[in-house]
């Protein structure tokens, strides 16, 4: 349970149908894989002990006799274990029959959840055999079944579990552990019982399912599933019947999900019974909650009973409190190093595509609202300024204006290698735009006598000098051509501060703010991709191979190799990148980064290199927010964004001492 994280799984025996000895037996085999791999949850399908399809048997009490002895022997060999546990089975009870879901922990039945919604269409026909749930709790006799008579009886009805002894370090309140059951139908229907757990506060929803296969029902479940936790910003456990069930009018594909806040983080393959494992982040969970000011606070009662038809409604949802063993939960699920970027090649190029049409949308508005007769761009030949002059570039063809309009500026100086500064014209040319020259090393010099710096002394005064003065050429040239400034700075930059205040961190529009640098390249590499312009593709793929650089300290003698690269100063972008997406997106503890980092990055980088770059971050992130605090427009593109105005509202003079400590 270390940060948060909780081992999960759902489960699918190979059963007989009513042969619940064996039924059991074989539940007792995944229950001990599950132990062995530390899993604290595990879900099975709807009614496994029996089977689900064993129809008018359900009258049978020779059937569920067999059932409740089965479970008796599950809940026994449950003992000792604080795994939680939960079987399907046949309850009988205020003289009626009810389909449940058995929960079970350390050799007890701990509640019998029974199901709300019985479907009675095409092959399933539960309504002729089983009551459905409509409120209240009553007592289910269990001693005859239990010969050593430990269990004397167990309570039926609707509740929640609570974990009571959450993470001793007391960084989280036990109630944001809560966990909910629903039973198939449960969740199809219009209103799910899910909606109602959720309410009550529960972060995680185990649904215990016998959905039979037909063509495309995989996809819609798989989509229900998901969007469900996503609504709920919950986890969910989807657990299905299998091979095994009476194929006489319907095959079941024990198809087996695990879901979080619209993530599937674990899927089983059709008609192959198993076990799926993953780990479910409940501090990600409750963060999310309450950072969405819509999510209602968890309430203990399910509100006033419906007038003529009361299905799910309490007066007072029960909590019934359970157990576990502290443990450091080993992650199995997957982190990407490169969380702003898709996996899949296609998703990745279409997300590519997304992002360029925000930008170009965003800025074709500002310049049609200020009816600018151009736009001005610093073009270094980087992929920042790339990127934002292709930018520009989709925009006047959105206005149907020229290029020409596109006034690039390149300002060498001495730090400016030729490579860069031909890659700058070279793109210029391609694009059609209009180029022009201002070299600023004297004015730079003139500058440094001015204000009595020594041109020797290559301290911040003498980058920001040359970073400041290319921002003034730029905004004075703006006034010469009725134009806007287009910033390049990308959202890694804002985000460690590495950009000179009043220089390069000001413009008139920002199309890059909200963008990584790790996505930066992706999307450069997309544009070249998809061009169909060979020179410009070259450029752009001469412009991805070059180091980032502010090229602010003289090259070599040559004027072909820079002397200062970004990476060394501040770090590997793309551990920055992943230190932004799981501070800023989930509000993950800075020991929850470092471990995910580690998981993520296995053996890219050692410990000591990703805490050192971990504790630059954080030292940045927080000394650098003034820089935040004035920033100009920008179009929003994805969940991670630092703008002011509604992202992110930090004060500028925090401190990061208790985030430095924990690490």
């Amino acid at each position: 349970m270390k940060d948060g994280f909780i081992k999960v799984a759902a489960c699918t025996p190979e059963i007989r149908v009513a042969d619940t000895a064996f039924n059991a037996e074989k539940i007792i085999e995944q229950m001990d894989k599950c132990r062995a791999a530390g899993v604290k949850i595990a879900v099975f399908p709807e009614l496994c002990i029996t089977g689900y399809t064993c129809q008018d048997l359900f009258y049978q009490d020779t059937l569920l006799d067999g059932a409740m002895r089965a479970l008796a022997n599950i809940a026994k060999h449950t003992a000792g274990s604080d795994m939680l546990v939960a079987v399907g089975c046949p309850v009988r009870a205020r003289g009626k029959l009810y389909n449940c879901a058995a929960v079970l922990q350390n050799g007890e039945v701990l509640r019998f959840i029974p199901k709300t919604h019985l479907p009675n269409y095409n092959e399933f026909y539960e309504a002729r055999h089983f009551a459905p749930y409509r409120g209240g709790s009553v007592q289910v006799e269990l001693t005859q079944y239990f010969s050593d008579d430990i269990m004397h009886s167990a309570e039926m009805g609707q509740c929640v579990f609570e974990l009571d002894n959450w993470e001793t370090q007391g960084s989280q309140p036990a109630d944001c552990v809560k966990i909910g059951f629903e039973i198939c139908e449960d969740l199809w229907v219009a209103d799910p019982v899910s909606n109602y757990l959720a309410k009550a506060g529960a972060a995680l929803i185990c649904n215990l399912s016998a959905s039979d296969e037909v063509i495309g029902k995989d996809s819609y479940r798989r989509q229900l599933v998901s969007n469900q936790s996503a609504r709920l910003v919950a986890g969910y456990i989807y657990c299905s019947a299998g091979d095994g069930e009476s194929t006489q009018d319907m095959v079941f594909s024990g198809h087996n999900l695990i879901a979080e806040n619209g993530s599937l983080l674990a899927e089983s393959k059709l008609f192959e019974n198993g076990i799926i494992i993953s780990e479910i982040d409940f501090k990600r969970l409750a963060f999310e909650r309450r950072k969405i000011s819509t999510y209602p606070a968890a309430v203990t009662s399910w509100g006033a009973p419906a007038e003529n038809y009361q299905p799910y409604f309490l007066d007072n949802l029960p909590t019934e409190f359970i157990s576990f063993d502290m443990a450091d939960t080993a992650l199995t699920r997957g982190y990407s190093k490169t969380p702003f970027i898709p996996a899949d090649r296609a998703e990745r190029n279409e997300r590519c595509h997304l992002i360029l049409q925000m930008q170009s949308h965003g800025l074709m508005k500002r310049i049609a609202h200020t009816h600018a007769q151009s736009v001005v761009i610093g073009i270094s030949g980087g992929l920042d300024s790339t990127l934002a002059l292709l930018v520009c570039v989709m925009a006047m063809d959105l206005l149907k204006r020229p290029h020409t309009d596109i006034v690039a500026v390149t300002m060498p100086c001495f730090g400016t290698t030729k490579r860069t500064r031909s890659n700058a014209e070279i793109l210029c040319e391609a694009l059609g735009v209009t180029f022009r020259e201002v070299n600023i090393s004297k004015a730079v010099l003139q500058h440094f006598e001015d204000i009595g710096h020594d041109y020797d002394n290559h301290n911040v005064v003498f980058e920001n000098g040359q970073a400041r003065e290319r921002t003034k050429v730029l905004m004075n040239i703006a006034n010469q051509v009725n134009g806007l400034v287009i910033g390049t700075g990308d959202l890694s930059e804002l985000a460690l501060g590495w950009a000179t205040y009043n220089g390069d961190h000001m413009s008139m529009y920002g199309v890059n703010a909200s963008v990584p640098k790790t996505l930066v390249r992706h999307i450069v590499r997309y544009y070249a991709d998809t061009c169909g312009y060979a020179p410009l593709a070259e450029v752009l793929l001469d412009i991805l191979d070059t180091p980032v650089s502010p090229e602010l300290l003289p090259t070599d003698e040559s004027g072909t190799e820079m002397t200062q690269k970004t990476e060394d100063l501040v770090g590997p972008y793309e551990l920055h990148d992943f230190f932004l997406y799981h501070a800023v997106r989930w509000g993950c503890e800075p020991k929850k980064v470092k471990r995910l980092a580690m998981y993520a990055f296995g053996d890219d980088y050692s410990e000591e290199v990703i805490t050192h770059w971990l504790k630059t971050f954080y030292r940045r992130f927080f000394s650098q927010q003034f820089k935040r605090s004035c920033l100009p427009d920008g179009a929003k593109i994805g969940s991670v964004t630092l703008s002011p105005r509604g992202d992110w509202r930090m004060p500028s003079d925090a401190v990061n001492a208790l985030w430095q400590e924990q690490l």
